[in-house]
């Protein structure tokens, strides 16, 4: 699942997102996301996610360093506590250039408020890692999500299967709604609406005002920073999507009353509004 600007295969694909009082920053949501890919286009390519926060720049991103497994610890807390389940409920600043460029991890990655932006910017993306990008798949994030910051993470075929779990912190839209994007297309073209899609992944939430029992307890490992640390949870819910199942297209999201209550059912698949 994601959403690629040419033709790719993501498996194993874990979806994350907590909501923490931080120390300096104060209420954030947490974004997690880490798969497996396999570029099948002939050149570069990029997977685009929408996080729904008007600010966002490259500060925001945590560097997994040492800690690559970090998402993978939470889904085995998961799994230890047996916390899977089925079922599923449906629905429907800061002066800045428009697109920023910078380097994370195997990516180069691009934010943009306006999507369509993002062509005047590519050439400051290295050349094995520049992207051709459809104006239509654009066309449709501006459209569909205008609140929300885009962000390009191009990268080469060489470098796309060391990727570490993509992790970043932002002030929410909607501090009391936490939603992961899932929209899926791997052929470059927007995402079709109507379309069920296949998963593969495990979706996952947290919060730091559940009871001392709530979630399952994740056991990092020793040895990581705690600039890392202090933006992540001590427990979550989840549940895997897999199986040969598929799903109308969307993303994935849950309230945060919903949340407390450590109900993975709850959590619910969100459709774009038509425009």
């Amino acid at each position: 699942m994601c959403i690629s600007t040419g033709e790719a295969a993501f498996s194993g694909t874990i979806l994350y997102c907590g909501r923490q009082h931080h120390g300096e920053h104060g209420l954030v949501h947490v974004l997690g996301y880490q798969n497996t890919a396999v570029n099948l286009a002939d050149g570069p390519n990029a997977m685009l996610l929408h996080v729904p926060t008007r600010r966002l720049a490259p500060h925001h991103f945590l560097p997994a360093g040492r800690s690559g497994d970090v998402l993978r610890r939470m889904v085995t807390a998961v799994e230890d506590a047996a916390a899977a389940a089925d079922g599923i409920a449906w629905m429907g600043a800061e002066p800045r250039a428009a697109v920023q460029v910078f380097d994370h991890d195997v990516y180069t990655v691009l934010l943009a408020d306006d999507p369509t932006a993002v062509p005047a910017a590519l050439w400051q993306v290295p050349p094995q890692r520049r992207p051709d990008l459809d104006p239509e798949l654009l066309h449709f994030y501006a459209e569909h999500f205008p609140d929300h910051t885009i962000v390009v993470c191009c990268f080469d075929n060489a470098e796309a299967r060391r990727a570490k779990p993509l992790l970043l912190w932002y002030q929410p839209l909607d501090p009391d709604r936490l939603t992961v994007p899932a929209l899926d297309s791997h052929t470059g073209k927007a995402p079709d609406l109507d379309a069920a899609v296949p998963v593969d992944h495990w979706v996952l939430f947290s919060t730091d005002e559940g009871p001392a029992d709530w979630g399952a307890p994740v056991a990092y490992a020793g040895g990581m920073r705690h600039s890392l640390r202090e933006f992540l949870p001590a427990a979550v819910i989840g549940r895997q999507y897999g199986d040969g199942q598929t799903l109308p297209n969307g993303d994935f999201t849950i309230s945060h009353g919903d949340l407390l209550g450590g109900d993975p059912d709850r959590i619910e698949r969100l459709r774009p509004a038509r425009c």
